[in-house]
């Protein structure tokens, strides 16, 4: 990545920006802060150069503020559910830089869980765990797959848990094994987990694993991969809501996944913030029923490259 930085600010200069660039170091939440740092500063763009990780950082800088700069990615990481979602070359840096040459945005939905945010996907419970159990080195060398070999690693340890949960228009209150929300429908390196999920219509895609029976957990990933059939399983609740407040009973535990990373225990509230920060996409390689309002980004976005062809 460090030996494509030059291009891509020259690239970045092409569309129109003064491009600098900042190395992120390893003090907590770097990444977040120099993004605060510089929407407070008025720029009109902010790249993100890593893996889930890092945009999640970076959308944390951002989210609270009242002006938000928009936001550009490139990929460097393991699985990169997010670019995949927006359909961002993952394979080369010069490529997903060139995105934003096409001048395509979409005004993204984001999910506060308390005084945190996550762009992609939050949950609690079996397979929630999974990220924070997995070797980095383990994901450089097998990626997504990593997270199938420790999950297959962990079926025989799936223990429920009395989870309470409230969405929009209804409760679950019993025993599951997870639940997970998703604001696109890449998860794990996986597109058919929430296959339905849209990126700016204001809900999250909730989904409630009841079953903690290794059999039948087995049948339902054979369902996701076999078009995303598990939704109208019995052990399954699938639906779009754009609250959600998860519990558990009394002396239980619940680690909350956000995005990747541990971000607390429940009881934990879930808020969707419609279009909230604006990404520049392929929007035209994103399929419509992805989009709440496509046609009105298709002719924003035209619009938009013929603006750039005239400069």
């Amino acid at each position: 990545m460090l030996r494509n930085v030059g291009e891509i600010l020259n690239i970045l200069e092409q569309a129109g920006y003064e491009a600098s660039a900042f190395q992120t170091t390893a003090e907590k939440m770097s990444a977040a802060k120099e993004a605060q740092r510089a929407a407070k500063e008025g720029f009109d763009l902010i790249v993100a150069a890593g893996g889930d990780g890092t945009i999640n950082e970076v959308v944390n800088g951002i989210a609270p503020l009242k002006y938000r700069p928009k936001m550009g990615i490139i990929p460097a990481g393991t699985t990169n559910d997010y670019a995949r979602a927006l359909r961002i070359p993952r394979e080369n840096p010069i490529d997903a830089a060139k995105v934003i040459l096409k001048g395509q945005t979409v005004k993204m939905d984001i999910g506060q869980a308390n005084n945190k945010y996550f762009m992609n996907i939050a949950g609690g419970g079996f397979l929630t765990e999974l990220t924070y159990d997995v070797p980095s080195d383990f994901k450089s060398v097998l990626g997504y797959l990593a997270y199938v070999v420790k999950g297959a690693e962990m079926l025989p340890r799936i223990k429920p848990v009395d989870l309470h949960i409230q969405f929009d228009g209804g409760e679950y209150d019993g025993q599951a094994s997870m639940f997970l929300l998703g604001l696109t429908n890449s998860i794990g390196g996986f597109e058919q987990i929430a296959p339905d999920a849209s990126l700016d219509d204001g809900n999250f895609a909730l989904i409630v694993v009841k079953s903690s029976n290794p059999v039948e957990v087995i049948k339902l990933m054979g369902m996701v991969l076999n078009g995303g059939r598990h939704v109208n399983d019995p052990n399954i609740i699938y639906t779009k809501t754009r609250k959600v407040v998860a519990k558990v009973k009394h002396g239980q535990q619940m680690k909350i996944n956000l995005d990747g990373e541990y971000g607390g225990d429940a009881p934990m509230t879930f808020v969707n913030l419609r279009q909230h920060i604006e990404m520049f996409a392929n929007v035209d390689e994103i399929p419509d029923k992805a989009l709440s309002v496509p046609e009105d980004i298709a002719e924003k976005a035209e619009g938009q490259n013929e603006n750039n062809n005239d400069k």
